[in-house]
């Protein structure tokens, strides 16, 4: 893919040669994983990052995937119970969450409420998993 072409993506907002600030809630939302996940929300890709604001409504959430990149999670509303490998983990507002390339996990958000997350994730592949 050369610098500055379409997003890896569909529907991420692909940031432009000088397009330096986003506002994330008119970018358009996609969904985090349309054919295993619940999460939604504004995508932006860069030539070697990519983030997103998503949100997965309470009692909703991921079945099992992976992805070839790395993927990290901060957790800014809500309670985010997920499974990483074989490994089940809990965390709150202010956590931050890291999942290694390649790694199965699924989570998701209590009944309790919805969980508000910032992701990151290299821009090896897109922002989009592979259902296990």
């Amino acid at each position: 893919m050369s610098e500055h072409g379409a997003a890896r993506t569909p529907g991420a907002k692909r940031a432009a040669p000088g397009e330096y600030v986003f506002e994330l809630a008119k970018v358009n939302h996609i969904l985090g994983g349309p054919d295993y996940s619940t999460a939604n929300g504004a995508c932006v890709e860069g030539d070697r990052m990519i983030v997103g604001l998503m949100r997965m409504p309470a009692g909703t959430g991921a079945e099992p995937h992976s992805h070839p990149n790395e993927q990290w999670i901060y957790i800014l509303e809500g309670t985010f119970r997920a499974t990483i490998g074989d490994r089940p983990v809990e965390a709150g507002p202010g956590s931050l969450v890291y999942i290694p390339a390649g790694t199965i996990h699924s989570g998701g958000a209590t009944e309790a409420g919805d969980v508000l997350f910032f992701t990151v994730k290299d821009a090896s592949h897109s922002l989009h998993g592979i259902k296990a």
